[in-house]
């Protein structure tokens, strides 16, 4: 369980829900575009006794941390710099906790000096925007040739990027180039359901980026066919409205069936994947314990039915 699934619970209240539900691996978000309300990553690196007492939170509970989530903007012209030091302060935590994984983004810089939002080049013209799109990746390659080095100095063994566009790496082929530029450090982070809106089929992705996927969200999304007729998939309207948007975010189960996440799971261990499913909830129409509790119900299930024969 992501626990900014539910981030107005207090910390223990977080992972009392995630037990309760059934969750043995936890994601926890260390700030970036999260406020990280479940812990304070300057105190935990500062005190032993506190990174102590965090660590036994889980332990007992029966929970692990399985990755520390920092929703970062590296690159971004006006908070970039200061994104970079939290990812950094990031890997160091998780080397202090014994944390081998990171959840975050690969940044996106802007269009220049004086730039003050990141410049998402998704169309292959004009030459200007193609121009701009190098410079962006080699800022980009350049920044995390270093900090892949910088990770695995603190014994951090995997870098696991969402695919998330107005991001740099959002898709298959951006996740390789930056993976076969910065190597194998270099990984995914699974997360279906931005695929969904753009179209992409999680499963021939699953099957495309095989031992490259280091982490996997569970989130689904709904897009809405009269909705899409009008505005298409990249829809600027505010999600504060969802009747009024092409797609909207959903709990996991709640658009696509069983018989779909049946084979989202088989895919995964065709590939080898043998880590965490992060329940995120992001889904408006429930309350985020809903979320979560829907979530787990759903997925339980098929996580325990027999494997297939090979």
């Amino acid at each position: 369980m992501y626990t900014d699934s539910v981030k107005h619970l207090p910390f223990e209240g977080a992972l009392d829900l995630a037990a309760r539900v059934g969750a043995t691996g936890i994601e926890i978000a260390t700030g970036g575009q999260s406020s990280a309300p479940h812990l304070r990553i300057d105190s935990l690196l500062a005190d032993r006794q506190a990174r102590s007492s965090f660590a036994e939170a889980f332990a007992s509970r029966g929970l692990r941390v399985a990755a520390l989530n920092c929703s970062a903007w590296p690159l971004h012209p006006i908070v970039g710099d200061r994104h970079v030091e939290l990812i950094r302060a990031t890997i160091r935590l998780a080397g202090e906790l014994g944390v081998r994984k990171i959840v975050t983004m690969s940044g996106n810089p802007g269009d220049g000096a004086g730039s003050t939002a990141v410049n998402f080049t998704w169309y292959p013209w004009p030459e200007d925007s193609m121009a701009l799109l190098d410079r962006q990746w080699a800022a980009a390659l350049e920044l995390w040739v270093e900090l892949g080095a910088y990770a695995t100095a603190h014994g951090v063994e995997r870098l696991a990027f969402e695919l998330h566009p107005l991001h740099l790496v959002y898709n298959v082929p951006t996740l390789r180039r930056m993976r076969e530029a910065v190597g194998p450090i270099i990984g995914a982070n699974l997360d279906p359901s931005h695929l969904f809106w753009q179209q992409m089929d999680p499963l021939t992705v699953i099957e495309a980026l095989g031992p490259a996927i280091y982490h996997v969200h569970l989130k689904d999304t709904e897009l809405l066919p009269e909705q899409v007729a009008l505005a298409g998939v990249l829809d600027q309207r505010p999600f504060d409205n969802p009747a009024e948007r092409a797609w909207v975010f959903r709990t996991v189960g709640s658009v696509h069936g069983i018989g779909y996440w049946s084979a989202f799971i088989a895919a995964l261990r065709r590939v080898g994947y043998d880590d965490v499913l992060s329940i995120e909830n992001e889904d408006a129409s429930v309350t985020p314990e809903e979320g979560v509790e829907l979530g787990a119900r759903f997925m339980r299930p098929l996580l325990e039915a027999p494997r297939p024969e090979a």
